[in-house]
Order: structure tokens, then sequence, then C-alpha cells
């Protein structure tokens, strides 16, 4: 019963939106909200936000855990076999020596001092030549208690490091990520610029087409009243049927531009409302079809060349490039410069070298700062900086050209808005004269003073005067709306 209601609910609110007539305005809303390329927009927006994020955390420090396990297949000794140490005697400096009765060497009296003989009594230092001392007494070291089983080994540890100077390359990260994502919102403000734009042209391109096919319409009725008043002037024998011909001709030379006309409009809707993600199949109204032209706003030039280099998305754009490329010269040249990060770290591992190998899980703490100072590397350093900085000094002529072009499209802006009205007045100049002379030829063919084709091409001159009108006063909206694109207004202001 539910989904019931709601179909019917959808149904009537589908039904109340046919035919619906909408201003420029809710088209350009209709086109920012069903647009998939600034949904695109949005989500590039929202991957650089987190880009942003992630470059922030650099500065914090980061934490790790680290568990192994490792199976050896032998074990580790210390000794390559049993081994005997020689008893001695600590002595009064804390070294290691011996006593008379604790060697067999015999000895000898040189120069008033003891000096001990080997094997074949010649007298020797044994500090020079211990491996000659016969020591009387050993101490037994097996080997197989110098024997440690390592073959199932296990460790665990965790620890974090933190970052306390890397040269700047940390700051300049997370700028280069600042700046992309303040270049994403700037690409989307510009992509939806372009979208009202694209949605304006559309919707005068179909006001014109509108009113195209009213002219045609009227001129439509205009020769078939003429056709009757001349079966009329035939039939009282004023008139010939040559002349019935003549205006049967115009007349489906009017019925062919008003089919045209029709079919442009159609067409012409579709296309908007394909922009403003509609039914394309729709019957939607515009509510400037019956407007009058108006005259453009014209702007003082230098002050347009002035608010462009402010507003333009091309120079914000490549002042965000030159942000970037000066983080990468702060970044190449931060690779000479010393890195020095702190860390601290918990290690446990079974068996343990804490107390003999013992088979227990055992751990420390440490902790310490690490530096690295670069020295030499053939020049690698100094010709990374040397590009950096061409990078970075190409952006700033691409600034200087974009500067250039862009006075210039805004003062060709400023022209065609001029041209503009001066096509539109002398339209509205044309119209009144057409108008005056369709008026006295009707008038003058009545009183037979003017033949059929003079009146024809009265006829034609007040279809033309008006189509130009119709042309002019769509230009100048087009005109005016060209200018504040050049000028890098995203808020279009509208001649209403």
């Amino acid at each position: 019963m539910k989904k019931s209601i709601s179909a019917v609910i959808c149904l009537f609110l589908a039904v109340q939106a046919w035919g619906q007539t909408y201003t420029l305005k809710e088209y350009e809303e209709f086109a920012l909200q069903n647009s998939k390329s600034m949904k695109v927009s949005q989500e590039r927006i929202n991957a650089a936000e987190n880009l942003r994020k992630a470059a922030f955390t650099q500065f914090l420090p980061s934490f790790q855990a680290v568990g192994t396990y490792a199976w050896n297949q032998k074990n580790i000794s210390l000794l390559s076999q049993d081994a005997l140490l020689p008893v001695g005697t600590k002595m009064a400096d804390g070294t290691f020596g011996f006593t008379a009765d604790q060697i067999s060497n015999g000895w000898t009296i040189i120069d008033g001092q003891p000096v001990p003989l080997d094997a074949d009594g010649v007298p020797f230092n044994p500090k020079t030549n211990p491996e000659k001392i016969q020591w009387k007494q050993y101490a037994y070291l097996p080997k197989s208690e110098m024997t440690f089983d390592v073959h199932n080994v296990f460790a665990a540890g965790i620890g974090f490091t933190q970052p306390i100077y890397l040269g700047g390359k940390i700051r300049e990260l997370y700028n280069i990520a600042k700046t992309t994502e303040d270049m994403a919102r700037l690409q989307t403000d510009n992509n939806q610029e372009e979208l009202i734009i694209s949605v304006d042209q559309a919707y005068w391109q179909t006001v014109s087409l509108i009113n195209k096919k009213k002219l045609a319409e009227k001129y439509v009725e205009l020769l078939e009243k003429l056709e009757k008043n001349v079966q009329a002037s035939i039939d009282q024998g004023v008139a010939t049927k040559g002349d019935l011909l003549n205006v049967k001709v115009k007349l489906n030379e009017a019925n062919l531009a008003l089919t045209r006309a029709t079919d442009g409009v159609a067409l012409s809707k579709m296309a908007l409302f394909r922009v403003c993600g509609l039914d394309l199949d729709g019957d939607f109204g515009l509510a400037d079809e019956d407007i009058s032209p108006n005259q453009a706003q014209e702007l003082d030039p230098a002050y347009n060349r002035a608010q462009a280099i402010d507003n333009r998305f091309e120079i914000r754009e490549l002042e965000n490039l030159s942000k970037i490329s000066h983080s990468q010269v702060n970044i190449a040249r931060s690779r000479f410069l010393p890195n020095i990060a702190a860390s601290a770290n918990y290690l446990t591992t079974n068996p343990n070298t804490f107390n003999g190998f013992e088979k227990k899980f055992k751990g420390m703490f440490s902790a310490g700062v690490a530096i690295t100072i670069p020295i030499f590397h053939f020049g690698d350093r100094v010709y990374t900086l040397k590009a950096a900085q061409s990078e970075e000094r190409m952006v700033r002529h691409r600034i200087d050209e974009a500067k250039e072009l862009i006075n210039l499209q805004v003062t060709q802006a400023n022209f065609k808005v001029r041209e503009a009205n001066k096509k539109l007045e002398a339209a509205e100049s044309n119209i009144s004269a057409a108008e005056e002379n369709l008026r006295l030829a009707e008038l003058s063919y009545k009183e037979g003073l003017i033949s059929l084709t003079d009146l024809l091409a009265a006829q034609t001159a007040w279809i033309s005067a008006n189509s130009d009108k119709i042309d002019a006063g769509i230009d100048t909206r087009l005109c005016e709306l060209y200018l504040r694109k050049a000028i890098g207004q995203s808020n279009l202001k509208r001649t209403e």
C-alpha cells in the first residue's frame, strides 16, 4: 500500500513538472546538481584533502610493531673445541699476570731484574710473547658449555620514530599537498563557471530559435493573408495567376523555414536539457522567451584587465604551480642539509642474550638520535637543484605570457560588446524603417500603386530586419557573458 502511494505521488510530481517554465538561474542550478563532471570535481577535492591530511601526519611520530620467528639448522657455539684457560693472578695495576710459583719457566737476572726463560733457555718478555709461558695450572672450559640452542628463535618489538629535522622536506611536501588541494577547488570553480557558460549559451540559443520560429509563424500568417487577398483580386479581375503563384512560392518557402525553425527549437531544447541533466524529451519552457533585447554593459577596459589578472583561473592556477615549483626547489636544497630523527624501541627475544641465551622472553628499552649528513655524490644534488630552479623560472615566464594573452582577450571582449551594442542599435532602427516600409507598401498595393513583387520585397525586408534584431539582442547577451568570463567573474551578472 505504501509503495502504491509513493508511486502515485511521484507520478503526480512528474506530471506537475511536465511543461513547467524555468528561468535561466533555475536551469543553471539543474546543471550544477546533475552534472557528472561536477561530481568528479568534488571527488577530486576529497582526494586532495585526504592527501593533504596524509602529508600532515609526516610531522608526527610513526609507531610500528614487529614480530618474527626463525628456524636455524645449527646451534651457536662460542668455542671450536674444549679450551684450557691458564690460572694466573690479578696484579696490582688490575692486569692479568702471574707469580713465580704459578709458572714452570726458569729465571735469569738481567740488569738486576728477573726475566723468565723459555723452553730453550732463552730470555723473553711475557707481555709480548705470552705463548712461551709454561703455566702450572689451567681451568677447563668445555665446548658443550658454550654451545647455545638457537634452533627456534622468536623476536618481537615495538617502537616509534620521530623526525626532528629533515632539511624542510616535510614542511614543503605538506605545502605541496595543500596547494594541490587549493588547485582542486580552483578547478572545481572553473568547471562550474564553464558549465554555467555552456548552459547560458544553450539557453540563449534556444531563445533565439524560439523567437525566429515565432517570426516565421508571423511571416506565414502574413503570406496566407496575402494569398487570400490576391485570390480575391483574381476573382475581381485585377490580378493575375502569376501573382498568385509568386505568393504561393513565397508561402512554401516560409512554411519550409518554419519547419526548420521548429526542428531547430526542438534540437536546441534537447541540447539545453542534456547540459542540465533533464529529460531530453521533456516539455520545459524558458522564462525569457519573450524578453526584449537590451544593451550589453560596457566596462572600463583598464579596470577589466586589472580585475582579470586577479580573478582569471589561468593566472591563479599558474600561481599555485609557482608555489609548488618553489617548494620543489626547497626540497632539492634540503638534500644538502642533515637529517635528524629520534627513535625509541622495546625489543624482546626468546632465547634472550641477557642471561646466557636463556630460553625465555626477555627484552629491553632503547632510545637514540640518528643524524645523516650528506657529503658528496658527484654533483647529483647540485644538478637536481638547478633543474628545480629552472622549472620555477619557467612557471614565472608562463605567468607573464598568460597576463599578456588575458589583456588581449579582455580588450577583444570589450570591442565585441561595443560592436554588439551598435548592431543592436542599427537593428532597432532598421525595424522601425522596415515596419513603416511594410505599412506603406501594403497601402500602396491596395491602391494599385506598386506591384506584388514590391510588396513581397517589403515583407522580406521586414522579416530580415526582425531576424537581425533577434540575432543582435542575443549577441548582446552572449558578448556580455563572454566579457565577464574574460575578466574572471565566477558570479556571472546578467542583464535582466
